[in-house]
């Protein structure tokens, strides 16, 4: 299995298929997951994080050429403008499927994908359009979510554990705006983001990176060990590679960037499916066997990426992947911890880390 092999997979199945059938046209929204037996949606709510992840997957598929991919992109934005803007600031984080917005809390895993969306979006509208809406939100982050022990609260109201997750993603939408609009503030903001990551939240004895961590921004603890995410590990790892561009970027990247793999390479693989699994402890062990697609998709990234790496685990990881994928552009979306994989929609969610993924190591053109 090739990269180009999933690309096309990408390209003509996967995209096609869900504009075609992720779309809620006469709702302006899109469907939160596809049945594969007639690609029907039984989930009874929307989510933001779907919305905003839709927006970048059509801007991607509108790249790409896919006819019809940018009106999705303009239905997605309108959303965000129509229904999901509140008056004080920010975006709901969940909606019935007539948009209205049935939980008002303010994420800021989802609030990062917000400002990805606007980034990407930039493929299809003007940037002068877009770009006060990134600041916009840029400037309500870091008004409202700033967390005196550095980083950023895990939501409006607050809420524990807080997350490496968040920031990882908030970081990811901070070099894209970077690069979509090229105000400053967004690569000084991504720095800041990056100097956190080396001096807090990545573990220094043991090279791997907490999930979880308590208001002071020290990682939970039990028994002696915190728990890791392999996806995680993986995620961080291209994140370091895009930002060696950044004011502040040092030497210590690429040495956390290895440790970081090496911890996945020791730990992270089901002896059976060699899937990165869902959660393995700081001491090796692997709490959860049971896996998820998602990790694969940025075990891909990384696997193209990373300092050392061969063809063979290139592609390793390529057929890795495929392995999860349907023909008609679907996909499993889990395993149990024995290797089976179980039945079940395909999240709209994921269609992002399959996007991004694929076209990291694949770009059209």
């Amino acid at each position: 299995m090739t990269a180009s092999t999933l690309r096309d997979w990408l390209l003509h199945r996967a995209l096609p298929l869900w504009l075609r059938h992720g779309v809620d046209r006469a709702a302006g929204g899109f469907h939160e997951a596809l049945a594969p037996d007639g690609y029907a949606c039984d989930v009874s709510f929307r989510r933001l994080r779907v919305v905003t992840r839709q927006i970048y997957v059509f801007s991607a598929a509108h790249r790409a050429g896919l006819a019809g991919a940018d009106e999705a992109v303009v239905l997605g934005l309108e959303f965000l403008a129509r229904y999901a803007a509140l008056p004080e600031g920010g975006y709901a984080w969940r909606f019935n499927l007539s948009n209205e917005p049935t939980d008002t809390t303010r994420d800021l895993y989802d609030h990062a994908f917000v400002l990805l969306a606007l980034a990407a979006a930039t493929a299809v509208l003007p940037v002068e359009s877009l770009r006060p809406r990134a600041l916009a939100l840029l400037n309500f982050i870091e008004s409202a979510f700033a967390h005196p022990a550095g980083g950023y609260l895990e939501s409006l109201p607050p809420a524990l554990p807080r997350r490496q997750n968040p920031h990882m993603h908030l970081l990811e939408a901070l070099l894209a705006a970077d690069e979509a609009f090229g105000d400053a503030v967004f690569a000084q903001r991504a720095a800041s983001l990056l100097g956190l990551f080396l001096n807090r939240l990545v573990d220094a004895d043991t090279g791997a990176l907490p999930e979880l961590f308590d208001d002071a921004l020290r990682p939970n603890v039990q028994d002696g060990v915190f728990a890791t995410e392999p996806g995680h590990h993986c995620e961080w790892a291209w994140l370091l590679h895009r930002a060696v561009c950044l004011p502040g970027a040092d030497a210590r990247m690429a040495a956390v960037s290895a440790r970081l793999m090496a911890f996945v390479d020791r730990h992270g693989a089901h002896a059976a499916t060699g899937d990165l699994v869902d959660q393995v402890d700081s001491d090796g062990t692997q709490a959860l066997r049971s896996a998820r697609l998602w990790p694969q998709a940025e075990r891909l990234k990384a696997a193209y990426l990373r300092g050392d790496t061969t063809p063979a685990g290139r592609a390793r990881a390529a057929s890795g992947l495929a392995a999860w994928l349907h023909p008609d552009g679907l996909w499993w979306e889990r395993r149990d911890a024995a290797g089976g994989f179980l039945p079940g929609p395909a999240p709209a969610s994921s269609l992002y880390h399959l996007t991004c993924g694929i076209m990291t190591v694949a770009p059209v053109g």
